[in-house]
């Protein structure tokens, strides 16, 4: 973890020293306190928009090691690769991007292990005024986004869209991952539901939830769903009970018929 230790220094060192930024945030692994060896160090730029025009995100992280390759991912992020393969993700954005902070779900960090550079204190309280953790869902909302997904890809697995049905069974295992995390009382990590799933949840959950995984092939693909679907059921009924809600008997019988169930 010494690389990704220099380098968070040296970013901090950077950031302190460019006037134009005028605030920056870490997020992630470091911020929370559980990074290793292997995590991205993550940070939020807010420049002036002077300054914002003339940053070019390659040269600005090229400053503080040497880059092998920078790209701006699906989310509009952009992301490096430092030596050691150690991943930086940047929000290269101005000042006018502070307000939407308070649009975050949570911070999942202390504001103190947050901030970096807050030259008019104009960050810190819309830090301070985030739930420090993601709120745990109630209900069993997250139990109907898994069926969805689960009869979605029994159809697909059907027509012979094997690869197609091994893209939906990802959306079905993250849901599942989810139920799970809730009737173990597990929600330490909710919005990235696998993170630390091995060490978070039971050995027999951890078990299941690997038998809900697949080749993309018609016989792998239809012994996940099964297994996800009685997983599923598990969750679903101590949820419901939990919460007082009533089960889709009806449903989990037309599944147990279609996937070769009870």
């Amino acid at each position: 973890m010494a690389d990704q230790a220099e380098l968070i220094a040296r970013v901090r060192e950077k950031c302190a020293g460019d006037q134009g930024l005028d605030a920056a945030l870490m997020y992630g692994s470091f911020a929370a306190g559980e990074a290793d060896e292997h995590s991205d160090i993550e940070f939020w730029l807010f420049f002036t928009p002077r300054r914002r025009s003339e940053v070019e995100p390659a040269v600005w992280c090229a400053d503080i090691a040497p880059i092998s390759h920078g790209l701006v991912n699906e989310f509009g992020t952009y992301v490096v690769f430092f030596p050691g393969l150690v991943r930086g993700e940047f929000h290269f954005v101005t000042t006018e991007e502070i307000a939407t902070v308070a649009d975050w779900p949570a911070r999942g960090a202390a504001v103190e292990r947050m901030v970096v550079v807050d030259r008019r204190g104009a960050l810190t309280p819309v830090l301070a005024a985030l739930p420090g953790r993601f709120p745990t869902p109630v209900g069993t909302e997250v139990c109907d986004r898994f069926v969805n997904w689960l009869v979605l890809a029994h159809h697909l697995t059907a027509r012979g869209e094997f690869l197609r049905a091994w893209d939906a069974l990802g959306h079905v295992q993250r849901h599942l991952v989810w139920m799970v995390r809730l009737a173990e009382n597990a929600t330490q990590h909710w919005l990235t539901p696998s993170r630390r799933a091995e060490a978070e949840l039971s050995a027999e959950a951890v078990r299941e939830l690997r038998a809900a995984t697949a080749e993309a092939t018609p016989e792998s693909l239809a012994r996940a769903l099964r297994a996800a679907s009685g997983l599923g059921r598990r969750c679903w009924t101590a949820l419901a009970d939990r919460h007082g809600a009533a089960l889709p008997a009806a449903l989990f019988a037309e599944l147990d018929a279609a996937l070769g169930q009870g």
